[in-house]
């Protein structure tokens, strides 16, 4: 997937900043560490070190294209 305007920039935002909050909630979270809860803790780390490029790969077109202009 790949970013294409600025609203889809603050949604994916958005979904980034709820996944690490549920990610630390997570790791926060009182009990034994089962293998559900690990493979849950590097599933939404996945997912979050992929929105984190996605907007990076959109800031850095963005930078791009205005210093073309």
């Amino acid at each position: 997937m790949s970013l294409q305007s600025k609203r889809e920039l603050e949604v994916t935002r958005r979904k980034l900043s709820d996944l690490q909050r549920l990610h630390d909630a997570t790791v926060a979270e009182a009990g034994e560490k089962t293998y559900a809860r690990e493979l849950t803790l590097r599933s939404l780390k996945k997912t979050i070190n992929q929105l984190k490029e996605e907007i990076a790969r959109f800031e850095a077109k963005s930078v791009t294209t205005i210093s073309d202009e």
